[in-house]
């Protein structure tokens, strides 16, 4: 059996080495790349099926989902992978791969931000073993680069990075950065580990706003006050009061009475949500208009229905990510999450090579409010959303 790739595969194939970063969009093949990738050129196999020459050891830190669901394991059949060592686990559980040497490890979704433990785990690892990372979504900022440099030797430390290129602004309350210098040097740094895989979708995606309403009243008088309405009590900080600000906004009936419409027009519906308050509403959507429900949260992890009419409820932290959808081409983003890269994972779930379906909906429900606005903003800059920049 023999690995076919694309001719855009074939090309990233060639440019890979050990410390790059394979950036390719969600269903574009980075897994298969990557693999292929070990076998011939780590491991001196070839791409219809001869023997490896000098095999060696591999291990994959993905996501938790993607490991359960074993997704990377059907990757593997073109592969002559009978003479290796695999092993595939979470990046919860990077700390124990740190004593391995002299193997090969995938990095799978970009988790390596700021100084924690995974990052240091990471460091370690790739001291002693050679190492691509898969990602659908680079750094945000210079700093998201900061391991991966690391890794490859570009800097000593963090500390040193920082020294080099960073200035703060002096007048923030929290370390915020006021801009960034020698920009030219980074850029050749980051040109010369990071491998654009092209992909031409045979999808196209189409994306609708659905404008709905919320209780202004309400809201400006909770800016206003600074009151928690449900608890009765002060709002401690920003944080709260963006809270307490999107409960209004997401639960109010006209959202409510969209998600029942765009259910009539669509029989299938895969739907994204943040919080647990979010989830009661949309679970008695289902069960008045006698639908099939499933749900994928940190509470439940059922399969999509294979009936004819469902809906299938996901929280965005739990299952943007490492799970395919081919049976449906209707996602609907009840509310929008604070993260641009879980928002672009969480609509590629239908996004995927083999799905029978050329045109691809997503609905986007967002009302006026200061709230849904400012989050939009960011997500539209491909920016996450902070909190601490909000002005209600």
């Amino acid at each position: 059996m023999s690995v076919q790739l694309d001719d855009n595969q074939l090309l990233a194939l060639e440019q890979l080495k050990s410390g790059s970063i394979l950036c390719g969009g969600v269903g574009s093949g980075k897994s298969r790349t990557s693999l292929a990738y070990f076998t011939l050129k780590e491991c001196g196999g070839g791409l219809n099926g001869e023997k490896m020459t000098s095999p060696k050891s591999l291990f994959i830190i993905t996501t938790a989902k993607k490991r359960d669901s074993k997704e990377w394991e059907d990757e593997f059949p073109p592969f002559p992978f009978d003479q290796i060592d695999i092993s595939i686990d979470s990046w919860n559980n990077i700390g124990k791969y740190t004593e391995i040497k002299d193997s090969f490890f995938i990095f799978d979704e970009q988790r390596l931000v700021g100084s924690g433990a995974w990052v240091k785990a990471f460091l370690t690892i790739s001291k002693n073993n050679k190492w691509i990372l898969l990602t659908a979504t680079p750094g945000d900022t210079w700093l998201d680069y900061i391991p991966i440099f690391i890794a490859n030797g570009f800097y000593k430390n963090r500390t040193e990075f920082i020294r080099r290129h960073v200035v703060y602004n002096r007048f923030s309350k929290f370390p915020k950065v006021d801009r960034y210098i020698e920009t030219g040097r980074l850029i050749r740094l980051r040109k010369s580990i990071l491998v654009n895989m092209k992909y031409v979708k045979p999808t196209q995606q189409h994306h609708f706003r659905i404008t709905v309403g919320y209780d202004q009243a309400l809201y400006k008088w909770v800016v206003k006050n600074r009151w928690d309405i449900y608890k009765d009590e002060p709002l401690r900080d920003i944080s709260s009061l963006c809270y307490l600000l999107r409960r209004i906004v997401n639960t109010d009936q006209q959202r409510i009475d969209a998600v029942k419409k765009l259910i009539t027009d669509h029989p299938r519906i895969i739907i994204f949500y943040n919080f647990d308050y979010e989830l009661e509403i949309l679970r008695d959507i289902g069960e008045t208009m006698d639908i099939d429900i499933a749900e994928w949260n940190g509470h439940k992890h059922q399969v999509i229905p294979e009936s004819d009419n469902w809906l299938y409820l996901v929280q965005y932290a739990a299952g943007a990510e490492g799970w395919n959808c081919t049976s449906t081409n209707v996602i609907v983003f009840y509310s929008q999450n604070y993260s641009y890269k879980v928002a672009v994972q969480a609509a590629g779930r239908i996004d995927r090579r083999n799905t029978p379906y050329s045109d691809l909906y997503y609905y986007h429900i967002r009302s006026n409010s200061s709230i849904d606005v400012a989050i939009h903003q960011a997500l539209s800059r491909k920016k996450s959303f902070n909190e601490r920049g909000f002005d209600a």
